[in-house]
């Protein structure tokens, strides 16, 4: 048995390791990717991956001394995690399990800032210091100030992030840290300007499994930011600044190897830039799957006019990129000049035919109803831009179709130009929740009206995406033996059995996520703020 002296000794040091646990307590960063508003053409793919971005902020913050972390995406948020009455994140519930002390937001879709401003409020009424970053609260850091951020980070935010933690734990002045946006005596002070991030091999790789109630399978990376095309709708602007293939290539290897990783997306704007390195990468990431005995499915965006490159073509397929997602944006000559692209309508069918005959999957990527600059005298009834649109989704042979409408986002050229032309519908109607590329928030060129707009847009997609591909799916199914007959050839006819078939497939799926939206689309409010809001600007 123990005496008293030995009892009393053990209580001491429980008492005091207990003080030196609180004293030296580590403190709990979360990351928060918001919920989209409504169901949308991203809603499913939203629930496999996540956005880069704020796991690579997150995991640079995961590396200094005393911080946990932890990242929690609301559109890929599965049981067992907690959820309120309308089925949504409980952050109440998440505070509770584990009391964040810094709450970090990613601010880069314009639809999902109602839902941060929300959350942030919560939070910061709770005590949290709240930080946000991307390029909708960069652009309005005023509005995100007042609606419940303590800062906002302007730019990238790895660095600036990590300076602004440091600065605020040593009692630091925040204006001495670069970067940043916050209210100073009520009003918003913007600090210097931190230089675009050059060196990205000083930056961690991205920590995936900082990923809470989270089950990914297409893992986004990069390795180029930055875009010299400065198209008039883009909120990317700058040179592009390019990592070395090695940092790239340790991405594909650290996740297929800890996470079991196979489908990727690499994100970077222009897949094609810095010609030399990315056919170095593709080559390594060739030579690595060999070596592995791997197979992997990776996406990639890249420019029309990469079609003419048969060398770097060719090694896109030796490495296994099988969907090239392009933004060919309309096919309209006035339109393509108003965007700032450089490209005609008639040579983008063919190029794309190019991608296809090389065996790559085409996803085509557009916007209906893109307004003119002033000055430009252009009129396209509703019926004719239909025709022209689908036309082409059948000549350039696309395997699959986005047609959003356009998006003035904040900080954009576009933004400026219909603002000042007062075009814009109102945001106290039409608000950013709305600014998905789902719904008309602007007024368009006449004779196209804001409900023609968008009517036609789903009947281009619901054109695309329809009911009767169900049966085709079956049929080819059936088929199937047919297919591989004669037995030579098999690689090549199991790639062209497989493309119609996964085609097939998407495009029935399809059909049931545009019915779906129409459905929540009638349940909703729009109808009514839209008329609102066109009354606001006739007055």
């Amino acid at each position: 048995m123990m005496n008293e002296t030995q009892s009393g000794s053990r209580e001491g040091r429980r008492n005091s390791e207990a003080g030196i646990t609180e004293a030296s307590r580590r403190r709990i960063f979360r990351m928060v990717i918001p919920k989209y508003p409504a169901f949308n053409v991203y809603s499913h793919i939203a629930k496999k991956t996540t956005a880069l971005g704020p796991i690579c902020v997150a995991t640079s913050v995961s590396k200094m001394p005393g911080w946990d972390v932890e990242i929690i995406d609301e559109n890929n948020y599965r049981f067992p995690a907690p959820v309120d009455e309308e089925g949504i994140p409980d952050h109440e519930a998440l505070q509770k399990m584990r009391p964040a002390d810094v709450v970090g937001f990613y601010g880069g879709l314009s639809c999902t800032v109602p839902r941060l401003f929300a959350v942030a409020s919560f939070y910061k009424e709770a005590g949290v210091f709240t930080i946000g970053g991307g390029y909708h609260l960069d652009a309005l850091p005023e509005d995100a100030l007042r609606s419940g951020l303590d800062v906002v980070v302007n730019g990238e935010g790895e660095l600036t992030v990590r300076e602004l933690l440091d600065t605020r734990d040593s009692g630091g002045a925040l204006e001495d840290v670069p970067g940043i946006t916050f209210m100073n005596n009520g009003s918003p002070l913007r600090t210097a300007t931190r230089p675009p991030l050059e060196d990205f091999d000083m930056l961690p790789l991205p920590d995936f499994g900082l990923l809470r109630f989270a089950k990914l399978k297409l893992f986004p990376i990069s390795r180029i930011r930055g875009c010299g095309m400065n198209c008039e709708f883009c909120a990317v602007k700058g040179r592009a600044r390019c990592a070395k293939p090695e940092r790239l290539m340790a991405q594909v290897s650290y996740l297929a190897e800890s996470h079991h990783a196979r489908e990727f997306f690499i994100v970077d704007d222009q897949f094609g830039q810095d010609r030399n390195e990315t056919l170095r990468f593709c080559r390594m990431l060739r030579d690595y799957q060999s070596s592995m005995g791997l197979r992997f499915f990776l996406t990639v965006q890249i420019r029309l006019d990469c079609a003419h490159d048969e060398e770097l073509l060719t090694a896109m397929r030796e490495c296994r990129i099988k969907c090239v997602a392009i933004g060919i944006e309309s096919p309209i000559d006035e339109e393509l000049r108003a965007m700032g692209k450089r490209l005609k309508a008639d040579d983008m069918a063919e190029l794309a035919r190019i991608y296809h005959r090389h065996d790559f999957l085409v996803h085509g990527m557009f916007i209906f109803g893109y307004p003119m600059r002033p000055g430009v005298e252009f009129h396209m009834s509703n019926a004719e831009r239909v025709k022209r649109f689908r036309a082409f989704f059948r000549e350039a042979h696309l395997d699959t179709v986005q047609a959003l409408l356009p998006v003035p986002i904040p900080g954009t050229a576009l933004r400026d130009r219909l603002e000042k032309a007062g075009r814009v519908l109102p945001n106290s109607e039409i608000g950013w929740e709305y600014y998905d590329g789902n719904f008309p928030v602007i007024v368009p060129d006449p004779p196209l009206t804001p409900e023609e707009m968008q009517k036609s847009m789903l009947s281009l997609m619901g054109g695309f995406y329809r009911l009767s591909r169900m049966s085709g799916l079956v049929l080819r199914i059936l088929r199937f033996p047919l297919a591989m007959m004669p037995l030579v050839h098999l690689r090549t006819r199991w790639r062209n059995w497989y493309r119609h078939w996964r085609n097939d497939v998407l495009g029935s799926m399809g059909y049931f996520i545009v019915r779906k939206w129409r459905k929540a689309f009638k349940k909703g409010p729009f109808s009514e703020k839209l008329r609102k809001a066109k009354k606001m600007l006739d007055e």
